[in-house]
């Protein structure tokens, strides 16, 4: 058997052992399990069940992670991405005029069309020529844009800022215990990182909810349930809904999941690939294959009830603990496929704490225990702004408007429009007008349709 994996996986050609897999698995699964306790609590927010989206996206997660080692036999980690969550919670549930209005069955809808997009474009191998017609400033825009708006979400969920009349946000009640346990966590949390321990936003949730609770904001419900609560978004997409949305509105929001999901994939794979060693003259072997399974486990998680599946950049941790191949993967699958069954322990961590009542008498949640991990996310995001060309008006303007118009409109969609609208027009105006690829003029013009017409 053990002769079997070895030679399945290539492990003596890729310089790996069993050992170095197994133990570069756990270190992966360590590093991206916070989304495990993150995703239920975000999509909870459109009004889908916390259990039935944990299940979702474990499964999900395991699948796709599975199929990523097996057919690609490479040791990167798959689950629901980080800021694709956001976006369909806040852009495509969201109200107008900063969202779309969809239900969350409508949105699941296009998450699914989405996803049988990117299987279909991965299959005739234009995706990837896709992603280099995008201008390079505007895509660390973007990553870095996810990133303070993931960040802002997670100093709401901590009260650490608020809502005021007159202004944007105001500074939140430091007294209070829920605001407390945010800041707390959030320190825990910087000492771990900057001790470099491993899983360290996962022993920070951990951390966060034992200070919860002996603030008795959180009660434990359990560790253990082998019932799995998959029935309230197992195929529960709404297609004929969703295909009676405005078009301009529709075509949007296909076009938004798509671009996410393409940078974040292709992005993770070169990064954890470079660092493995498996760039072979600049290009990545079998990326084809990867990109197949990060697309069949986008159309999956749709099925399931979960949001875009993409790539994870923290299997970068697994590749620094050796490992090199899809061995390491399975091992990472494996372990997501049983976190299903500790759904009462999430919905401790997860499920929120009640501060107050709104004007409407509906309870106010605040998520401390969740906030730190959403705070520390956004801020490695952020990491990408060292790349801005800063000599280049034309370059680092777009790319900024893109960074702040994401937050401060509350919309991925708005900023990515910023950004590929103002490119275009700065090339333009210059007479550069040839450093501009010709899809970004089209996905411009688009936008400037939807503005005029939504």
């Amino acid at each position: 058997m053990k002769e079997l994996i070895v030679r399945f996986f290539q492990l003596e050609s890729q310089g790996a052992t069993l050992q170095r897999e197994v133990i570069g698995g756990i270190t992966t699964f360590l590093a991206m399990s916070y989304i495990i306790f993150v995703q239920p609590g975000v999509l909870s927010q459109a009004g889908m069940d916390f259990r039935s989206v944990l299940a979702a996206t474990c499964l999900a997660g395991a699948l796709s992670t599975l199929l990523m080692g097996l057919i690609a036999n490479y040791p990167v980690a798959l689950a629901p991405g980080m800021g694709e969550n956001f976006f369909f919670v806040y852009t495509l549930c969201g109200m107008a005029p900063l969202g779309f209005g969809l239900t969350w069955q409508q949105a699941l809808a296009a998450v699914l069309l989405a996803g049988i997009f990117f299987v279909a474009i991965t299959l005739t191998g234009i995706r990837a020529q896709i992603v280099n017609s995008i201008p390079q400033s505007l895509k660390c825009g973007i990553a870095a844009g996810i990133g303070l708006f993931i960040t802002l979400i997670g100093l709401e969920y901590g009260g650490l800022v608020v809502g005021a009349p007159g202004t944007l946000v105001r500074l939140g009640d430091f007294r209070h215990p829920a605001t407390l346990v945010c800041i707390l966590g959030l320190l825990v949390m910087l000492v771990l990182l900057a001790f470099r321990v491993r899983g360290a936003i996962l022993i920070g949730i951990l951390a966060t909810t034992a200070i919860a609770a002996a603030f008795r904001l959180v009660h434990y419900q359990g560790a253990f349930s082998a019932e799995l609560h998959l029935a309230s978004t197992f195929m529960k997409f709404d297609l004929r809904g969703l295909l009676a949305v405005q078009p301009t509105k529709l075509a949007s929001a296909i076009f938004v999941l798509f671009y996410l999901a393409l940078f974040d994939t292709v992005g993770t794979l070169v990064g954890v690939g470079q660092q493995a060693g498996l760039l072979r003259e600049g290009k990545l072997p079998r990326v084809d294959r990867a990109l197949f399974a990060d697309a069949v486990g986008t159309t999956v998680g749709a099925g399931l009830g979960t949001s875009t599946i993409t790539c994870y950049i923290e299997s970068a941790a697994g590749v620094s603990d050796g490992a090199r191949t899809g061995l390491a993967s399975l091992v990472t699958a494996a372990l997501l496929f049983a976190s299903m069954f500790f759904s009462p322990l999430a919905s401790m961590i997860g499920g929120g704490v009640a501060v107050g009542v709104d004007a409407g008498h509906n309870p106010i949640l605040r998520y401390p225990t969740l906030a730190p991990a959403l705070i520390v996310v956004g801020s490695m995001m952020l990491k990408v702004l060292r790349e801005f060309q800063w000599d280049d008006p034309t370059e680092y303007l777009p790319a900024f408007l893109t960074v702040v118009g994401i937050p401060l409109t509350f919309s991925i969609a708005t900023g990515i429009a910023f950004g590929l609208i103002s490119y275009s027009v700065a090339k333009l105006a210059t007479g550069r007008w040839r450093e501009c690829p010709a899809l970004t003029y089209i996905f411009a013009a688009l936008f400037v349709v939807q503005f005029l017409i939504v």
